[in-house]
């Protein structure tokens, strides 16, 4: 009887019901294989990379490195690379042990990947109009979702799924040829969009991914100098794709950080190897759903863009004279990427849990709406600092406006400013003070200023998300351990309360301050940007 009774358990545990479905019909498939064969065959080398990494690793997570750093390394891009295969590859011949423990995660990248190959299809037709490309990518993007036991959610996950997790790093820490390795494949499977999304000619087209295909083979040189430093995201790589198809974008970043999460999870042995297989699943579910793990769309958007596209590989198009020189250290999180740079410190990015009430994650702020300007991803009235001469690439934030919605970012700013930590932690940074200087607010503003305690509660509950399902992304930046998170790591910390002995008040009125931000650069309505010092900042 207790033999009976265990082997359905084990036979459900590891019961899987997924099957494999074909490419949407049209005259419009295999285009890209038959005019850009250069192209098309460096997807099938790229089929054999992951599906050898996850073998290897989910073999021995022990072995030594030297064999994917290496080995493996060298084979791919001095005779794989080198001479790519002409047609996909069977990868369940590859990654056979790893393709019986998680059939259901290699079937969402095959599904995923299919997504790829047949937009490229599109974008390479010259039998149809801008319209009807439009029109057939919307239908694309409506057929894959008709497998959502297999479809990414098109809804922008944030990086603490990725990076901040028990098992996250291990892969990018113990392996950074290859995994820059990786991440070049990704810089390339979004850099072809855009090439083809620009170029005004057939032959356009055909130069433009010719000179995307020789950077990708560039950053094989002097590896890992010249790979990417965090995971390349569409809308950075590729703006006039991401700012035109956000949906296709969104799931193809939730695709590649997915990827990262299952070499994670196979290299690192806080992982159980017998628990492998319910970790990836885990994974897999959460990048499927719609509910948790969420980001706003315009974090999303505009992420790429402070982190800057020298530190994903650099641009795709474009008259390139080198390598623009990297800012951030490699194998770095986002959110500490985020946090390097010029006025982000403090500010959190949906990659971790900062304190409860003292920061404004992800810049999620109402009123903030996807701009119409070329760089996709930025907000209404956001201009990019000017180019340095190091990197070739606007970076920074400067003179961003938010959008209309006056009440609502008035009710955050009052919500903001009365909190002691923040204002007092703003007062205390004498260049913020100097930033700040010659700011002028309106009426309500200095209201809010003047009545606000000298000695206010913090409020335990951060600003609200910007977009409307982002609600569980805004949780995870309050609470230290929210239920749907029970691995989620926790970076909140305690603020000291108050214990300065108050004044006697003074019947001489002092001087009203200037009002500060927890937000570098940021414009609030009713502020008058002009005098404020700021580099690369443009009122």
């Amino acid at each position: 009887m207790l033999g009976s009774a265990a082997t359905p358990r084990a036979a459900h545990a590891q019961w899987s019901t997924t099957y494999e479905q074909y490419y949407l019909p049209g005259k419009f498939n295999f285009t890209f294989r038959r005019d850009y064969p250069a192209a098309d065959r460096l997807f099938n080398a790229f089929d054999y990379g992951h599906a050898i990494l996850y073998e290897r690793l989910y073999n021995n997570s022990r072995a030594p490195a030297s064999e994917l750093e290496e080995q493996e390394y060298n084979f791919i891009t001095r005779k794989l690379l080198v001479s790519p295969p002409r047609l996909p590859l069977a990868e369940a011949a590859i990654e056979v042990n790893y393709a019986k423990i998680a059939p259901e995660a290699k079937a969402m990248f095959d599904w995923a990947h299919l997504l790829h190959r047949q937009i490229y299809d599109v974008l390479a037709s010259e039998s149809m109009t801008q319209s009807e490309k439009d029109a057939k990518i919307a239908e694309l993007v409506a057929y894959y979702k008709t497998r959502p036991d297999l479809a990414f959610s098109s809804v922008p996950k944030n990086m603490e799924l990725m990076e901040g997790q028990p098992y996250s790093l291990a892969f990018r820490q113990r392996y950074p040829k290859f995994n820059g390795l990786i991440w070049g494949y990704h810089w390339l499977q979004v850099g072809l969009y855009e090439p083809l999304m620009i170029g005004r000619s057939q032959e356009e087209r055909q130069a433009g991914v010719a000179a995307a295909v020789t950077r990708f083979r560039q950053m094989l040189e002097n590896a890992p100098e010249h790979m990417p430093r965090v995971m390349p995201m569409t809308a950075t790589i590729a703006p006039s794709f991401a700012k035109r198809y956000p949906e296709a974008s969104i799931i193809f970043d939730n695709l590649h950080a997915m990827h990262d999460v299952v070499s994670d999870i196979l290299a690192n042995d806080v992982v159980p190897h017998g628990g492998k297989r319910a970790a990836i699943l885990e994974a897999a579910s959460r990048y499927r759903d719609d509910r948790t793990f969420l980001m706003p769309v315009a974090e999303w958007a505009s992420m790429g863009q402070m982190i800057g596209i020298e530190n994903m590989g650099g641009p795709a198009v474009g008259v390139l004279s080198g390598w623009t020189a990297p800012t951030i250290p490699r194998g770095i999180t986002m959110a500490d990427a985020m946090k390097s740079m010029p006025g982000m410190a403090g500010m959190g990015h949906g990659a971790t849990a900062p304190a409860a009430g003292h920061s404004m994650p992800g810049m999620s702020m109402p009123g903030m709406k996807m701009n119409d300007s070329a760089h996709a991803g930025t907000m209404p009235g956001m201009s990019m600092g000017e180019p340095t001469a190091h990197s070739g690439h606007a970076s920074g934030m400067a003179g961003m406006n938010m959008g209309d919605n006056d009440s609502s970012m008035r009710a955050l700013h009052e919500r903001m400013m009365e909190d002691p930590v923040i204002h007092e932690r703003m007062m205390a940074d004498t260049a913020m003070r100097r930033m700040m200087s010659g700011m002028s607010m309106d009426s309500s503003s200095m209201h809010m200023m003047h009545r606000m305690p000298a000695s206010a509660p913090s409020h335990a509950a951060g600003p609200a998300s910007a977009h409307s399902h982002a609600h569980e992304s805004s949780s995870a930046s309050r609470k230290a351990a929210p239920a749907h998170t029970p691995t989620l790591k926790s970076s909140s910390t305690k603020v000291a309360p108050n214990k300065a002995t108050p004044k006697k008040a003074s019947t001489k009125k002092a001087p009203a301050r200037p009002m500060v931000h927890d937000m570098p650069g940021m414009k609030m309505p009713g502020m008058n940007m002009q005098g404020m010092n700021m580099p690369g900042m443009k009122p």
